[in-house]
C-alpha cells in the first residue's frame, strides 16, 4: 500500500511532465503553421506552462465547478460532517472541504492536490439512500483517495483531458481555416498546417483517454481496502456498494472527463439508465462493482 502511495506521487509528477510537454509541441506546432516564428513558440511555452500550473493549483476548483458541488452547510449536513470528522480523528487526517452535489443519484468522489487541501463531494441522493455505517464506509472510500494521493492524479486529468482536447480541437479549425484561404499548392506551410491539425484532432482523445488510462482500477480497489482498513467494517462497504450497483439513476452532472473520479462511474451503464451506455461502458474508469463486493468479503 505504501509503495502504491509512492508510485502515485511519481505518476502525478510524470502526468504533468508529459501535460507541458504536449501542450507546448502542440502550440508550436500551430505557431509555425501560421507562421508566428519566434514569439509564436514563446507564447506556446508561456500558454503550456500556464496551463500547467493551473492544472497543479486550480484543478480542484474546476473538478467541483464542473460536477456543480456547492459547499455543505455544517447545520443542515451535520451527519455528514460528524462522520467525516470520526474518520478524520481515527486515520490522523486533516478534515477536508465537505461539498454537496443536489441530485437524486447517490454517488461521491475526492478531489484536491494533496490531504492539507483535499475535498470531498458527496449528493445529496446518497446521503438520502445510506444509513450511517454505509455513509462511513463510502467516506471511508474518499477519504483513503485523499490519503493515498489518489486526488492528485485524478484532479489533473480533469484539467488535462479538457485542455487536451482544446487543443486539438483549435489547432484543427486553424487548419481548415488555413486551408481554406490558401488555394496555392506550393504553400507548403499551409499543408503542413492541416496535416497537423488533423492527427492532433485524431490523437488528441487518445492521448486525453491515455490520461485518464493513469488513474488506473486498481486505485479504486486499493480504497475500498483502505477504507475498511479505516472503519475495521467490511459489510459497511459491502452493502453501500451493493446499493450504488441496484441504483439505476445517473448524476446529471457527470461526465466522462470527471467519471473516473467517483465511487461508482456516474455514466449510464444500461440502456435502461440512458443512452450511450455502450460507448460508456467502452471507457469505464471502474472495475465491476462485483468484483469490488467479492474482495471485500474475502477481508
Amino acid at each position: 500500500m505504501y509503495d502504491q502511495v509512492a508510485q502515485n506521487r511519481r505518476r502525478s509528477m510524470v502526468l504533468i511532465a508529459g501535460f507541458f510537454l504536449f501542450t507546448a509541441l502542440t502550440a508550436i506546432a500551430v505557431s509555425f503553421g501560421l507562421g508566428f516564428g519566434t514569439p509564436g513558440i514563446i507564447i506556446a511555452v508561456l500558454i503550456a506552462a500556464s496551463a500547467a500550473i493551473m492544472g497543479y493549483w486550480k484543478s480542484d476548483r474546476v473538478a467541483l465547478a464542473v460536477s456543480r458541488a456547492y459547499p455543505a452547510d455544517e447545520t443542515t449536513f451535520a451527519r455528514y460532517h460528524n462522520v467525516v470528522e470520526g474518520l478524520c480523528i481515527a486515520s490522523g487526517l486533516p478534515k477536508p472541504r465537505l461539498y454537496i452535489v443536489h441530485d437524486v443519484a447517490p454517488n461521491a468522489f475526492a478531489t484536491g492536490r494533496n490531504p492539507k487541501h483535499g475535498a470531498v463531494a458527496v449528493t445529496t441522493g446518497l446521503l438520502e439512500t445510506m444509513n450511517r455505517v454505509e455513509l462511513e464506509g463510502v467516506l471511508a472510500h474518499e477519504l483513503s483517495h485523499i490519503k493515498n494521493y489518489d486526488i492528485l492524479v485524478s484532479t489533473l486529468a480533469v484539467v488535462m483531458v479538457g485542455v487536451v482536447t482544446l487543443v486539438a480541437d483549435i489547432s484543427l479549425r486553424f487548419s481548415l481555416l488555413s486551408g481554406s484561404r490558401r488555394r496555392k499548392a506550393e504553400d507548403s506551410m499551409g499543408l503542413v498546417l492541416v496535416v497537423v491539425g488533423l492527427l492532433l484532432a485524431i490523437i488528441g482523445p487518445i492521448i486525453a483517454k491515455l490520461m485518464q488510462m493513469a488513474i488506473t482500477r486498481r486505485r479504486e480497489s486499493l480504497a475500498d481496502l483502505s477504507a475498511v482498513q479505516m472503519t475495521r467494517y467490511p459489510p459497511g462497504l459491502i452493502s453501500a456498494l451493493q446499493k450504488l450497483e441496484a441504483e439505476p439513476t445517473v448524476v446529471r452532472s457527470g461526465s466522462r472527463a470527471t467519471a473516473h473520479m467517483w465511487i461508482e462511474d456516474p455514466m449510464a451503464q444500461t440502456p435502461s439508465e440512458g443512452r450511450m451506455s455502450r460507448l460508456n461502458r467502452m471507457f469505464n474508469t471502474h472495475p465491476p462493482i462485483a468484483e469490488r463486493i467479492a474482495a471485500l468479503r474475502e477481508l
